[in-house]
Parts: structure tokens; C-alpha cells; sequence
């Protein structure tokens, strides 16, 4: 049972997770860098109450939303176009590093045992691509790296939890048996791929049958869990289950009508993401402090081991990359390869430095059983739970503050040409489709000819967003002048949607109100939607809607955005491929649009 000290403990990690966003943002800094500095702040301090935790639990509570979450950002496709990096370093690269982690901390730390060494060394291997890739988002770093970092931060928390598992059993029990190692991970590997396509394709299936958004963002939250529960009592593998349902469901559910669920989706599972990478790194903060008590007088041994795991995994990746590379570029230049590689050294170094380690490293030393089979402690637990936090902290605020500088002075950059044609041509697939399910419509459906124009004006328009140069020299200039006028529209509906809004919240107090009719009105003017526009026989019922919080931008319910009904009519012709045209149909930047596209897959 939790005590009120320890549920307000809780409540600052959480507090600490959401803070870290913004402040990140502020000073440019990975929202993963000051989280360990939170854990850091939690280990060092002397109020903090004690909190134990059972470790078996710290993999089931962690794990399933962390690699959800992570496999939301990358889709089957990628994995496939990269598959030869990945593949050298998320599976390659993840055992070099454990073997040579292992041999130097059973040469450094007195009395370790081999198998705690293994297990130290697969904790430690695992790359995080989270603050990596944040920092690339604000750099612009070339895709290509973006997506092989995405990958290898999936694919190497597998390979790594799975020698981890391997280690503690054998350092538990005191026994083990290559032979039967390996056929144990076959059969957990094969079980682990059966429950995954299983459930992802059962979760997918019920998704279809409920049309309530809440209710499919609650189902995803549950899939996860399901997955790596039932594969454990299977004897499977609970990760490598949660990864093939979370990969089957980014790739078959992918209908372009339901991007509101998507939406709704990826906002949700951003939060999820932040809150739990917090209490994990809070988590491991509060054991480090735990760790700092009963090991007081060795702190500068244990440094030095520290420091020296750190050296460890960072030259190891070095003096795996360039060879790696090298190899991989030489083989595409025999063959007709469709791998996205890095094509330059400085492109190699960045990508090197760019290997901190996160949250999956602070969860499996979390989860380090306390005591062995046979009753007695876990051999140097403390010990290798503080080496684990050294070599977070080493390379999260070490590579991760000094990565940005790094990127800027080797003048590391996206070719923003080939991206801008990119943007182009899927807004040019986009709006087709669009048109080809006009003309479909206009064959059942007599229209008239001042409203197919105007369908195709504000097609083209959306188009025109996600890439500017689009159409002839005449259609952009007519599409400026209609931006111009649309803003001016915007502004001022704007405020009179702000001034209904508050009409409505303050009807709230009045006495005699009728809590049903209050609620569908207010549902409908929180949403931005325009009653007076929109209509009655497309809007739906208030309840059913989508309010602006679910979207990442904030814009508004189901019959359009920021209070233009009028958008509507844009949803029939969505379903030739463009229905984020119903979605973003006005106020939005480029970037998000396009966002939304990327969303779809």
C-alpha cells in the first residue's frame, strides 16, 4: 500500500515529466536529459522517502507503453527500407557491445559474476533514439538518419531485453545451458509472434466494430498489456509480442477514414510516452539513492567504473560504425540496394554520438531481481545499478547537450530539395485523388457547377499549403488572394466563436438550465463548429465529436476546423485518399498538414 509521502513522490515525477517538455523546448535541451537530472536531484537528496518496488514488476509496468509508443513512430515499410542498418546495429552491434561491456566490468569490478556482467553489459547496450530524434527535429538532420535511428531504438530494445533475460535466469539459478537457451528463446520468439499477430489482429478487428473514439484510444492503451501478459504465460516473449502486435496494427490499420482516431491517437501516445519515460527515470533515481546509502565510502571506486563502462560503449560504437558503414555502402554499390545509409563520415560520426542511452536501460536495471533462487542477494546489485544510472547520465548529458554542436560544426543537413519535391508530389497524388472522387460523386449526384469549383478551389488551396509552389503562376496567385481573405474571415469568426463560448460557460450558473440541452450546445461551440454554417443534417451529435484537445494543434470538432462548417462537403470527396483535407481544413501550417499525411501512412 502506498503512503501519502510516497503518492506525492509519484506525483512529482510525474509533475517533473510534463515540465521537462517545455523546458527542453525553451533551452533546446532532449526532455530525456532533464529527466536524468531529475533522477539525479531524487539520488542525491535526503527527504526523499524510501520506495520499494518489486522489481518483477517494473518490466510489465514499463515496458509495454515505452515500445507501443515507440513502434507508433516507425511502420513495417521503414523497417524494410533500412533493414541492413538496422539489422548491424539494433541486433549486431547490441551483442559486440554486451560482450565487451561484459568482459571489462567482470575485469573491473571485483567479485562480479559473469553472468551479472552479461546482464550489465545487454542493459547498457541498447541505444535510445528518443532524444536523438528530438534533437534532429530541431536541427534537421537527414532523413535517412532520422529513420535508421527510429529503427534502431525499436529492433535493439528487443535484442537487449532478450539477452537480459537470458543473463538473470542463469545468474539467479546458477546454471546454464547454451543448447537449451537457444531453444528456449526459439519457442518464446515463436510463441511471442503468434500472441502478437493474434492480437493485433483481434485488437484490429474490434477497433472496426467501435465507431467511439475514446473507446479506441482506451483499446490501445489495453492491447499492449494484453500482448505481453498473456505471451509471458505462454512462456513467450512479452517484448517481442508487444512489438509484433504494435507493428501489425500500425500497418493494416491505416484507413485513411479514420483519421480522427489516429489523431487522437498520436497526441494520446505522446503523452503516455513522456509520463512513463519520467517515472522510469525517477524510478531509477530513487534506487541509485538507495544504492548511494549502503555503498557510502566507495563512491569514487564506483565512478571509476562508471566512468570506464561509459568510455566502453561509446568507443565500441565508434569502432563498430565505421567499419559497418564502409561495408554497407560497399555492397550497395554492387547491388541494387533500396537502403537508406549514411553517405559521408561526418554523417557516421553523428550518428555515433547520437547513441545515448534512455529508458530502457534504466527499466532493466530497475528490474534486477534482488535476491537468487536460493535466498542469498543479488551478486553487486548496487553496484551495477549505479554503473547503469552512470552511463545514462554519461551519455544523456554528455552526447545529448553536446550533439546540437556537433551536428552544427560537421554541417550535417536534410536535403531540403528532394524533401520539398517530395511534399510536392504527395500533394499532387493527394489532391488527384481528391478530384478522380469529385468526379465519382458528380456521376450519382447532380452538383452544381459554382460548387464542384468551389470543392476543387479549396482542394487545390489545401494542396497548395503542404507545398506552395504547386499549380501554375495564375492558381498561386489566386490562391494567395483567397488565403488573405480567409484569414480576415478566420479572424473575425474567431471572435465571435470566443464570444458564444463564453455566452454558453457562463449559462452554466444560470438557474433553471437544463443540463442535456446546455451540454449538446456547449459541445458543439467547444468544438469551433459554427452552427449557423454547418449543416444540420451532417453535423453529428456533440457527444460523438472530437474536441480540440485530442488534436495536436488544437483545431476543431467533425465538421471542420477553427469554426468553418462549410468544410463539411470536403468529407465526400476525402474518400478518393485526402480525407486530412476534412480535418485540417483551415488555420493549419504546412508542417502540420503534412503531419497529418505522414500520420496516415
Amino acid at each position: 500500500m502506498l503512503t501519502v509521502d510516497q503518492l506525492a513522490l509519484l506525483f512529482v515525477l510525474l509533475l517533473g515529466a510534463v515540465v521537462s517538455v517545455p523546458v527542453g523546448d525553451r533551452f533546446g535541451l532532449p526532455a530525456p536529459v532533464l529527466m536524468t537530472l531529475l533522477g539525479i536531484g531524487l539520488a542525491v537528496a535526503d527527504f526523499v522517502p524510501n520506495v520499494d518496488i518489486p522489481p518483477d514488476l517494473i518490466l510489465p509496468a514499463l515496458l509495454p507503453p515505452l515500445l507501443y509508443a515507440a513502434v507508433r513512430r516507425t511502420s513495417w515499410r521503414q523497417f524494410t527500407a533500412n533493414k541492413r542498418p538496422i539489422f548491424l546495429l539494433a541486433v549486431a552491434l547490441v551483442f559486440v557491445t554486451t560482450a565487451v561491456v561484459a568482459l571489462v566490468a567482470g575485469a573491473i569490478v571485483p567479485g562480479l559474476p559473469i553472468a551479472a556482467a552479461v546482464a550489465l553489459g545487454a542493459l547498457v547496450a541498447p541505444p535510445d533514439p528518443v532524444a536523438a530524434t528530438a534533437v534532429a527535429g530541431q536541427l534537421g538532420l537527414p532523413r535517412r538518419l532520422v529513420s535508421i535511428l527510429e529503427g534502431e531504438g525499436l529492433f535493439n530494445d528487443v535484442t537487449a531485453i532478450v539477452l537480459y533475460h537470458v543473463a538473470i535466469a542463469a545468474a539467479v539459478s546458477g546454471t546454464f545451458s547454451l543448447p537449451n537457451a537457444v531453444l528456449d528463446l526459439v519457442l518464446s520468439a515463436v510463441v511471442a509472434v503468434a500472441v502478437g499477430l493474434a492480437l493485433g489482429w483481434a485488437a484490429n478487428r474490434l477497433m472496426d466494430l467501435l465507431d467511439d473514439v475514446t473507446l479506441q484510444i482506451g483499446l490501445t492503451l489495453l492491447v499492449p498489456y494484453a500482448s505481453y501478459v498473456l505471451a509471458e504465460e505462454l512462456h513467450g516473449s512479452g517484448v517481442l509480442a508487444v512489438l509484433t502486435t504494435a507493428l501489425f496494427l500500425a500497418e493494416y490499420a491505416t484507413d485513411a477514414d479514420d483519421v480522427m482516431t489516429r489523431l487522437a491517437g498520436h497526441t494520446f501516445w505522446n503523452v503516455v510516452d513522456t509520463l512513463v519515460t519520467g517515472v522510469a527515470f525517477g524510478l531509477i533515481g530513487l534506487e541509485l539513492h538507495n544504492a548511494l546509502r549502503t555503498a557510502s565510502g566507495r563512491w569514487g571506486e564506483m565512478l571509476g567504473w562508471a566512468a570506464a563502462i561509459v568510455a566502453v560503449v561509446v568507443l565500441v560504437r565508434l569502432a563498430y560504425l565505421l567499419p559497418a558503414t564502409w561495408l554497407t555502402k560497399r555492397l550497395h554499390a554492387k547491388r541494387d540496394y533500396d537502403e537508406e545509409i549514411p553517405t559521408s563520415w561526418r554523417e557516421t560520426v553523428v550518428m555515433w554520438w547520437a547513441g545515448m542511452r534512455g529508458v530502457a536501460s534504466a527499466a532493466l536495471a530497475l528490474a534486477i531481481p534482488l535476491k537468487m533462487d536460493d535466498g542469498s542477494p543479488f551478486p553487486d546489485r548496487d553496484e551495477i545499478v549505479f554503473i547503469a544510472f552512470g552511463v545514462i547520465m554519461g551519455t544523456l548529458v554528455l552526447q545529448g547537450l553536446t550533439l546540437p554542436w556537433l551536428v552544427k560544426r560537421l554541417g550535417v543537413r536534410a536535403d531540403t530539395g528532394s524533401e520539398k519535391a517530395f511534399e510536392k508530389a504527395l500533394a499532387i497524388r493527394a489532391a488527384k485523388a481528391a478530384k478522380r472522387r469529385l468526379r465519382e460523386i458528380e456521376d450519382v449526384e447532380e452538383l452544381p457547377e459554382e460548387l464542384s469549383e468551389q470543392l476543387l478551389r479549396r482542394a487545390f488551396d489545401i494542396g497548395a499549403r503542404i507545398s506552395p509552389d504547386l499549380g501554375d503562376e495564375e492558381r498561386r496567385e489566386a490562391h494567395e488572394q483567397r488565403v488573405r481573405r480567409m484569414k480576415r474571415v478566420r479572424r473575425i469568426q474567431g471572435e465571435m466563436m470566443s464570444a458564444a463560448r463564453h455566452e454558453v460557460l457562463a449559462a452554466r450558473s444560470e438557474p433553471g438550465r437544463i443540463r442535456r440541452l446546455w451540454t449538446g450546445c456547449c459541445g458543439i461551440w467547444m468544438c469551433g463548429v459554427c452552427v449557423e454554417v454547418c449543416s444540420p443534417t451532417r453535423a453529428p451529435p456533440a457527444s460523438s465529436r472530437l474536441t480540440g484537445a485530442g488534436l495536436p494543434w488544437g483545431c476543431g470538432g467533425d465538421c471542420g476546423s477553427w469554426g468553418s462548417g462549410r468544410w463539411c462537403s470536403l468529407w465526400d470527396v476525402a474518400r478518393g485518399g485526402a480525407s486530412l483535407w476534412r480535418v485540417c481544413g483551415g488555420g493549419v501550417t504546412p508542417r502540420a498538414v503534412f503531419g497529418v499525411l505522414c500520420t496516415i501512412r
